[in-house]
């Protein structure tokens, strides 16, 4: 298992869970990333990821930007 924030542009992964070690606010981050649609199961693919920034991901037919440091809480195996 490896970051989300780790894979490379065009890469797909299958979510595997999210990170319990946050400091603040766990909770609310956890519902956040959930309701983004990184739940565990799904597949998702890096369409973007250039260095520093957020990444844009494929989750389901939706394109989802988010933070390089949520995605860094969110463990995934790759699937291809």
């Amino acid at each position: 298992m490896l970051p989300l924030g780790l894979l490379s542009e065009g890469e797909a992964a299958m979510v595997m869970q999210e990170e319990a070690n946050m400091r603040s606010n766990r909770a609310d981050i956890l519902c956040r990333i959930e309701e983004m649609g990184f739940r565990a199961g799904k597949t998702v693919e890096m369409l973007s990821n250039e260095g520093k920034g957020p990444l844009l991901i494929r989750v389901d037919n939706a394109r989802v930007a988010i933070a390089r440091s949520l995605a860094m809480k969110v463990m995934v195996r790759r699937t291809n």
